[in-house]
C-alpha cells in the first residue's frame, strides 16, 4: 500500500507542483497570483478537447499552455495597466473562466458538467511497465509522465534561474523595489506582465496534467481547489522552490492518502477534506512562526 500512496502521491502532486512553480515566479515579481485556478481550468478544457481533435497529447498540452499563458497575460494587463485591485481581479478570471467553459461545454457540445470526447489521447509513461517490478519505486517509476518529469526538473533549475542570472535578479528587484527598476531604466510592468504569463503557462501545463494523465475525462470540478493549494504551497514555502516542493509533495501524498481510507468505511467527506484541513494546519503554524520571530 505505501508503494501505491507513493506513486498516485506523486501524480497527484505534480499539477500543484507546476501551478506552483508559476505562481512562486509570479509573486516574486510582485503578483499574488489568485487566477492560477480558473488558469488550471481552462488548461485542462483546452488539452481534452485538443487532444480528441488531434490524437497528440503534445499538441494538446502545448495549445493548453498557450492559451493560459495568453489568459494570464491579459490578466495581467488588468493589474499593470488599468490598475486593478490583483485578489478581485483573480477572483473574478476564476469565475469568468468556470462561466465560459460551461457555457461552451453546453453550446458546443451539449454537455453539462462532464464532458466526454471520443479518441483522447493521454499522457505517456515515460518507463516501460516492466519497472514496476523494482522494489519501493518500482510502482512511482511506472506511473511517471513526461510533465511530471518536466515539474521536477523546473523546480531543480529555479533556484538557480532566481538566485543567479540577471532575469532572476530583475524579477526579485521588481516584486521588492520597484522605484530602483525604473531609476536604473528597466520596467517593472512588463517584468510583472511577463511573470503573469509565466505563471498562465505553468497553470496550463497543470490543467493538461490533470486533463491527461489517467482518465481523459473533463469535468468541471476537475481542479477541486488545486490553484489555491498551490498558492497556500508557495506561500507556506517562503517563495524559495525545494520548500515550496516539499509542500506540495506533502499534499499530493495526503490525497493519496485520503482515498486509500476511503475503503476503511470512514465518510468519504470526512476523508476528502483531510488534505485540505492539512493545508490550513501547516499554513497556520508557519504564520505563528513568522511572527514569533519579528517579535
Amino acid at each position: 500500500m505505501i508503494e501505491q500512496i507513493l506513486a498516485s502521491g506523486v501524480v497527484l502532486t505534480t499539477p500543484i507542483l507546476l501551478a506552483a512553480i508559476g505562481g512562486l515566479v509570479n509573486r516574486q515579481a510582485g503578483i499574488v497570483n489568485i487566477a492560477l485556478e480558473g488558469k488550471m481550468l481552462v488548461g485542462a478544457f483546452v488539452a481534452i478537447v485538443i487532444s480528441a481533435a488531434t490524437g497528440s497529447w503534445l499538441v494538446a498540452t502545448l495549445a493548453a499552455a498557450l492559451v493560459s499563458m495568453v489568459i494570464g497575460y491579459g490578466f495581467s494587463l488588468t493589474i499593470t495597466r488599468l490598475g486593478a485591485n490583483m485578489i478581485t481581479a483573480g477572483l473574478g478570471l476564476n469565475v469568468l473562466a468556470a462561466g465560459a467553459i460551461g457555457f461552451l461545454m453546453s453550446y458546443a457540445y451539449g454537455s453539462s458538467g462532464t464532458l466526454r470526447l471520443p479518441d483522447v489521447a493521454l499522457l505517456p509513461h515515460v518507463f516501460p511497465q516492466s519497472v514496476e517490478s523494482v522494489p519501493v519505486v518500482g510502482q512511482l517509476l511506472a506511473h511517471l509522465d513526461p510533465l511530471t518529469i518536466l515539474a521536477v526538473l523546473a523546480i531543480a533549475v529555479l533556484p538557480f534561474l532566481l538566485g543567479a542570472t540577471r532575469f532572476g535578479l530583475w524579477i526579485r528587484a521588481t516584486g521588492n523595489a520597484a522605484p530602483v527598476m525604473l531609476a536604473v531604466g528597466l520596467k517593472p510592468k512588463l517584468l510583472q506582465e511577463a511573470s503573469t504569463a509565466f505563471a498562465g503557462f505553468f497553470a496550463g501545463l497543470a490543467g493538461a496534467q490533470l486533463a491527461l494523465a489517467s482518465i481523459g475525462i473533463f469535468n468541471e470540478g476537475l481542479t477541486a481547489g488545486r490553484g489555491f493549494i498551490a498558492l497556500a504551497a508557495f506561500y507556506f514555502g517562503r517563495d524559495r522552490p525545494w520548500q515550496t516542493a516539499a509542500a506540495c509533495l506533502l499534499f499530493g501524498l495526503l490525497d493519496a492518502a485520503q482515498i486509500r481510507m476511503q475503503t476503511v468505511g470512514l465518510p468519504p467527506r470526512l476523508i476528502g477534506a483531510l488534505p485540505y484541513l492539512m493545508v490550513l494546519v501547516a499554513l497556520v503554524v508557519s504564520q505563528m512562526r513568522s511572527l514569533r520571530r519579528t517579535q
